[in-house]
Formats: C-alpha cells, structure tokens, sequence
C-alpha cells in the first residue's frame, strides 16, 4: 500500500470530476469539441504528478510538476468558458473551479520550493 501524497491525491480526484464532467457533456449535451479540451488538461494533471512521484532527478519532477501546474491553468479556462457559455452552471463551475484553483496554488507552491532548494 502506497503512503498518502496530498497532490497525488487530489489531482486524481480532480481527474475523475473532470471525466464525469467529460460524460455530462457528451451525453447531456452532445458536446464533443470543449468536453475533450477539458478532458485532456484536466487529466493531464494527474498524470504528470504521477510521473513526477517516479523523476529522475531534482530537474526532471520540477518539470513535470511544472507541466501539471500549466494544465491546471489552461483547465480552469476551459471550465471558465464551459461556466460562460452555459454548458455548466455557476454552481458546477464553481465547485470545479475552486478544485482546480486548490490544485494550481499546491501547485505553485511545489515548484517554488523545489526552486529554492536547487
């Protein structure tokens, strides 16, 4: 059994919301080009903190940690323009949004440390 990593953690469940939300769209509203687009960042997050936990070096998990951090901005866009152009509510968008927003600040504050301990 693996130990418990808060930012491995959270980005996985951050990247089921982002499937099921995939599935809302798809299925609720026929909506196949933005659902993808937040599909693939939303889940992208996960996947680099996952690859992160596994870095070759110093170097390598800032990098991915790094690229975690920017799809964690480029999702909250999506689920901004989905939020704007009413294919979620303001109360669905809000709940994700304050998840991805948690994920980016986690985030940030990882590769800054990694940073000033190079």
């Amino acid at each position: 059994m693996r130990e418990p990593n808060l930012i491995v953690d959270k980005s996985m469940a951050f990247a089921v919301r982002i499937v099921n939300l995939y599935k809302y769209l798809k299925d609720k509203h026929s909506e196949y080009v933005l659902s993808k687009q937040v599909l693939r960042s939303g889940t992208s997050i996960g996947a680099n903190v996952k690859e992160a936990t596994r870095a070759q070096s110093k170097a390598d998990f800032n990098t991915k940690m790094h690229i975690a951090m920017k799809e964690a901005v480029e999702t909250e866009y999506w689920l901004e323009l989905l939020e704007k152009t009413k294919y979620i509510t303001k109360d669905q968008a809000e709940s994700m949004l304050a998840d991805c927003v948690e994920l980016i600040k986690i985030l940030i504050a990882i590769t800054k440390t990694v940073k000033s301990n190079s």
